[in-house]
């Protein structure tokens, strides 16, 4: 069950990017606008990025 991102809440801060030890989060987008993205198929499932978003705006999906 890989991270997912509710882009309503992300605000790009981009420290789930720094946490990821797989290197699988980016963010996307410019400025203000940036959101962060999980590679699905790179994540190991570990939840760190989950435990690290102040905002709330990650969580682990559902197989």
């Amino acid at each position: 069950m890989p991270a997912v991102v509710d882009e309503e809440k992300c605000n790009g801060c981009g420290t789930c990017v720094e946490e990821c030890a797989v290197e699988c989060i980016t963010l996307e987008g410019e400025g203000d606008n940036a959101k962060a993205k999980v590679n699905a198929e790179e994540c190991t499932d570990c939840e760190s990025c989950v435990d690290v978003c102040e905002q709330g705006a990650i969580s682990m999906q559902e197989a």
